[in-house]
């Protein structure tokens, strides 16, 4: 399980990744945390939209915290949420509710591609994004895994103008890090994947052990 970074640093991190892609010569690829920490503190966070799946008058609801560059998420993905899905989310049992965690810019900037399609495409994106995470995370080359992400995005359908303005919006990335620091916070997350069922904390992707605490929040 991958740490949960500062909030100076995931600042940094999102305002990295603009200057990245929008080439701006003196800071591309990186900002100094002092840079960072001289933004506007007050980000409208409103553009940010919560995602969920299943029932949203559901009696238990499940978050998950996860970052895209984290493999213990992606197992999850490939396995243990399937089950959920099944299990709990499709049946109407559960409201379900994904939370983005950043490590990395890269994270970030898939973050950035996921919210890319609107609510309507975020989750078939989401599955894009983790099956592929060991190609379009495997250079290491913030260039190579940028070009990645657009080539996800075009998969996905996605115009190359679209993917582009929306990896080089600024608001939106420091929107984004504001919401995922505030939720992290509040809730006590330290690592990923993490899942609160109906406020309880519970870590690691052991799906047997998720499903025993909703099934103990359903009354089962």
């Amino acid at each position: 399980m991958n740490r949960i970074l500062s909030i100076a640093t995931l600042v940094a991190i999102a305002v990295a990744g603009y200057f990245y892609l929008t080439g701006t010569p003196s800071q591309a690829p990186g900002v100094s945390l002092g840079a960072a920490e001289a933004q506007d503190a007050d980000v409208d966070t409103s553009m940010v939209a919560e995602m969920t799946l299943g029932n949203p008058d559901a009696d238990v609801t499940v978050i998950e915290y996860a970052s895209f560059t984290c493999p213990h998420c992606a197992n999850f993905h490939a396995g243990g949420f399937n089950d959920l899905k099944s299990d709990f989310i499709d049946t109407g049992l559960i409201n379900y509710v994904y939370r983005e965690v950043y490590f990395d810019r890269f994270g970030l900037w898939a973050g950035m591609l996921a919210r890319c399609g609107g609510e309507e495409r975020y989750f078939g994106l989401v599955s894009l994004i983790y099956e592929n995470q060991r190609d379009w995370t495997a250079s290491g080359d913030p260039a190579v895994v940028a070009d990645n992400l657009r080539r996800l995005g075009r998969t996905a359908g996605l115009e190359d103008e679209t993917v582009n303005a929306c990896l080089q919006d600024n608001d939106m990335a420091n929107a984004m890090v504001a919401v995922y620091q505030e939720n992290a916070t509040a809730d006590g997350v330290s690592s990923t994947p993490s899942f609160l069922v109906n406020g309880q904390l519970l870590s690691g992707n052991n799906y047997n052990a998720l499903k025993a605490a909703i099934d103990e929040a359903l009354g089962s």
